[in-house]
C-alpha cells in the first residue's frame, strides 16, 4: 500500500497536479472567503438601513428569525402579536440571506402596492416554486414584460365576458349540490328517496347551452353511502372539485365530469399544489439541484407532464379552429359558440397586431386554473363556514336570495342578479377580511422605497405585506376577529382607509381575476342558502366542532383536518314550493 502511494504521488508530482490541485484548493478557499465577506458585510448594510424599523427579538445576530414564521394557527397567532406591538412594520431577517419588512398598516402598505410596476419585482424566495408550472405568466412577470401582457389578458375579464360564465358557475354549483342533497338523504335512511333524488333534476334546474348536468350518474355512487348515514361536510373537499369544475368550463369549454368521476388533469392539479406546499415547508427542496432528484421532484414532473400535455393539447385544436374560420367573427358567432379565456387571449393582438405565443397561452391558462380554484375555493369554504356560525346573518342571506328568486320559472342567478344580493356581498367582503385567501404578497423594489415616519425600504429587500395583519389591525378595524359583515354597508365605509380592505391586493398588479371571483363567490353561496342550512360540523381528526377549527396559512387559508359544516337540506315543503316557483 505504501508502495503504491510512493507511486501515485511520484506521478502526481510528475504532471505537475499536485500543484494544481493545491492551488485549486487555495482559489475555492479565497472565492469561499470572498464570498462569506460579501455576504456578511451585506448582512451589515441592511441591518443598519433596516434600523428605522422596530425588530422583534431574533434567534441570534447571524440566524435572526428563522423558523420564527410559521404556517400554522400559531403562526397567525404570532402575526396578531406582531401588529399589537407595533402596530405598522417590523423588520425581520432570515439568516444572513434574507431581509424582510412586513408592514401591516394601511398608511405602510399604499406606497407599496401603489408604486409602478416598473419598479416592482416579484420576490423569487415566494414566488420562485410555481416557476415550472405557470412559467413566464402574468403572476411572475415584472416590468415591462408584465404591462404588456397585462394589457393583452385583461379584455378575458371584462363585464361582457363575464356575464357569459354565470351559467357555467350555475352548472357547477348545481353539481355539487346534488352531491350533498344526495348525502343528506343517506342520513334519512330512505334510500327510495335517495334514487329518486338522483334521477331528477334538484329544484327544477334548467337545462342550459353552457352545461347540463344529469344526476342519475349518481345513483350507484350515493346509494352505497346510505348505510354510512352523515352529512357532515368537508367543504374543501367538495368545493374544490367544484370550482375546477366551473374553471375547465369558463377556461377552456370542457366538460371534465370531475365532480361525478375521477379526472387525470384535475388530480394533477390538485397534486401540483399539494407538492409546491411541501416543497415550500423543506428547506433543502429549496434547491433545484436537489428536489428534482428526490421522489417528491419527481411526482412533480410527472404531475405537470399531465398538465401541460392537456393544455398544450386544448390550445392547438383551439387555434386549429381558429385558422379553418374565414374570419374571428365566424369563428365566435358560431352556432352556441360562447368565447372562453382560452379563445379571448387566442385572439388578442396588441397595437402592433402581435399576440401570444403558445408557451404564452399555456402559461396564462394553467395560471388562471392554479389560482382560480385555490383562491376562490378557500373563500367559498370560509364564507359559508363563518355563515353556518352566524345563523341571523345566514337567515338573511337566505332571505334575500329568496325574494330575488320570487315568481322564477327556474332557481339559477343571471348576471343582473349579481348586484342585488347587497347583504350577501356584505357577508362576503367580511368572510374575505376576517379569512383572507392569500395572507400575504411580497415584493422587491429597484429603488428605495420611503414610508410614512421617515422609514426607507432599501431597494432588493423583500417587503411582505401582511394582509392578514391589515384585515387584523385593531387600530384599522374595531373588534378585528369578529365576524361583522356591517362593517362594509356603505354608510359605515366612509373615512375608511383605502387599503384597509386588501384581499385581492392592490395597484397595478392586484389580482386581474377578482371580479370573475366575486362573481362566482355571490353565486355559490345565495344558490347554496337557498337550498341548504348550514351549521358548525364536527372535525373528526381534531375531534371538535368547527367553532374550534385551527387556522391553516399554506398557499391559500386552509384549516387543519378540514373545515367542516352540517348540511339540512330545506324541508320538502320548502323544496316543493321552490320547484313551483
Amino acid at each position: 500500500m505504501s508502495l503504491l502511494w510512493v507511486v501515485l504521488s511520484h506521478v502526481l508530482s510528475w504532471t505537475g497536479l499536485c500543484q494544481l490541485l493545491s492551488v485549486a484548493g487555495t482559489g475555492l478557499g479565497a472565492v469561499a472567503a470572498v464570498w462569506t465577506v460579501r455576504l456578511l458585510g451585506r448582512h451589515a448594510w441592511y441591518t443598519y438601513r433596516l434600523s428605522c424599523f422596530s425588530k422583534p427579538h431574533a434567534t441570534s445576530w447571524l440566524l435572526g428569525h428563522l423558523g420564527q414564521m410559521q404556517s400554522t394557527e400559531e403562526g397567525l397567532l404570532q402575526v396578531d402579536d406582531l401588529v399589537r406591538m407595533y402596530t405598522h412594520s417590523c423588520s425581520w431577517f432570515i439568516g444572513p440571506f434574507y431581509h424582510l419588512v412586513r408592514l401591516f398598516h394601511p398608511d405602510y402598505v399604499k406606497p407599496l402596492l401603489m408604486a409602478p410596476a416598473s419598479i416592482t419585482v416579484k420576490d423569487e424566495l415566494i414566488y420562485g416554486h410555481l416557476r415550472p408550472w405557470l412559467g413566464q405568466s402574468l403572476l411572475l412577470l415584472n416590468g415591462e414584460e408584465w404591462s404588456h401582457r397585462r394589457r393583452l389578458l385583461t379584455p378575458a375579464f371584462h363585464f361582457d365576458i363575464l356575464k357569459n360564465y354565470i351559467a357555467k358557475f350555475n352548472s357547477a354549483t348545481n353539481t355539487m349540490h346534488v352531491r350533498h342533497r344526495a348525502l343528506c338523504m343517506c342520513e334519512q335512511r330512505d334510500v327510495n328517496m335517495l334514487i329518486l333524488c338522483c334521477t331528477q333534476p334538484l329544484l327544477s334546474v334548467r337545462v342550459t347551452a353552457c352545461g347540463c348536468w344529469i344526476c342519475s350518474v349518481f345513483q350507484d355512487k350515493w346509494c352505497d353511502l346510505a348505510a354510512k348515514g352523515t352529512t357532515n361536510i368537508e367543504m374543501f373537499d367538495h368545493v374544490t372539485l367544484m370550482t375546477l369544475d366551473s374553471l375547465l368550463k369558463c377556461a377552456f369549454s370542457y366538460n371534465s365530469n370531475c365532480q361525478r368521476s375521477t379526472s387525470e388533469y384535475v388530480s394533477a392539479i390538485v397534486e401540483l399544489s399539494e407538492l409546491i406546499i411541501d416543497r415550500r415547508q423543506k428547506i433543502l427542496h429549496h434547491w433545484d439541484c436537489i428536489y428534482w432528484r428526490t421522489q417528491q421532484g419527481k411526482r412533480f414532473r410527472k404531475a405537470l407532464s399531465i398538465v401541460q400535455r392537456f393544455t398544450r393539447k386544448v390550445v392547438q385544436k383551439r387555434r386549429a379552429l381558429i385558422s379553418h374560420q374565414k374570419t374571428e367573427t365566424d369563428f365566435t358567432k358560431a352556432p352556441q359558440r360562447k368565447k372562453d379565456f382560452v379563445d379571448i387571449i387566442l385572439l388578442s393582438k396588441d397595437e402592433e397586431g402581435r399576440g401570444l405565443t403558445d408557451e404564452e397561452i399555456h402559461a396564462e391558462a394553467n395560471t388562471f386554473m392554479f389560482a382560480g380554484h385555490d383562491t376562490t375555493g378557500s373563500a367559498i369554504c370560509w364564507t359559508l363556514y363563518n355563515l353556518a356560525r352566524h345563523e341571523p346573518f345566514q337567515e338573511q342571506c337566505r332571505e334575500e336570495a329568496r325574494d330575488l328568486m320570487q315568481g322564477r320559472d327556474g332557481h339559477e342567478l343571471e348576471w343582473e342578479d349579481l348586484s342585488n344580493l347587497p347583504f350577501t356581498t356584505m357577508c362576503i367582503r367580511e368572510s374575505l377580511r376576517l379569512h383572507a385567501p392569500v395572507q400575504a404578497v411580497t415584493r422587491k423594489y429597484t429603488k428605495d422605497m420611503t414610508l410614512p415616519g421617515e422609514r426607507t425600504v432599501p431597494k432588493g429587500v423583500i417587503s411582505l405585506v401582511s394582509i392578514y395583519g391589515t384585515h387584523h389591525n385593531p387600530a384599522v378595524w374595531t373588534d378585528p376577529h369578529e365576524f361583522q359583515p356591517l362593517r362594509f354597508d356603505p354608510a359605515n365605509t366612509e373615512g375608511r382607509a383605502s387599503h384597509a380592505f386588501i384581499p385581492f391586493s392592490s395597484g397595478p398588479r392586484n389580482c386581474i381575476g377578482q371580479k370573475f371571483a366575486l362573481a362566482q363567490l355571490r353565486v355559490v353561496v345565495a344558490l347554496t342558502l337557498l337550498r341548504f342550512r348550514l351549521t358548525p360540523g364536527v372535525n373528526p381528526e381534531l375531534g371538535t366542532s368547527s367553532g374550534g377549527v385551527r387556522r391553516l396559512p399554506q398557499l391559500v387559508l386552509r384549516a387543519e383536518g378540514g373545515l367542516w359544516v352540517q348540511l339540512e337540506p330545506l324541508t320538502l315543503h320548502s323544496l316543493e314550493e321552490l320547484q313551483e316557483e
